[in-house]
């Protein structure tokens, strides 16, 4: 059961899921606050110099919130696309290339990892 992802998978069958790690909250519009905390050396000496925040937050909008909450460990991206669809329409056309280009911010931003379907 190897699943490491291999150049011949098909995107859409990819499982993304969250890093236990990474934090985040509602906010108080009912969407996704990704929190990234900055505790990094660099981070450290910076936020002395210049007064930056201790963590860092970022707001996602609605349909990014959408896809952040439908990421279960379960569902794959082609399913994570249906329910977009269901949700909002023609609002996330053209929907396979803005949710594969989401799915890949997310990942390089290591805030979640894809896996391959369980065999």
């Amino acid at each position: 059961m190897n699943k490491k992802i291999k150049k011949n998978d098909n995107f859409l069958e990819l499982i993304p899921i969250k890093k236990t790690s990474q934090k985040w909250q509602l906010n108080e519009d009912g969407l996704v606050q990704i929190i990234i905390p900055r505790e990094g050396v660099l981070d450290k000496l910076v936020r002395v110099f210049f007064k930056t925040p201790k963590v860092m937050r970022i707001d996602l909008d609605a349909i990014g919130s959408c896809v952040w909450n439908s990421i279960d460990g379960k569902k794959n991206i082609r399913e994570i696309a249906e329910i977009l669809k269901d949700e909002f329409g023609k609002e996330v056309d053209p929907l396979y290339e803005r949710l594969g280009t989401y799915i890949n911010i997310l990942r390089n931003n290591k805030f979640i990892i894809l896996e391959r379907v369980r065999d």
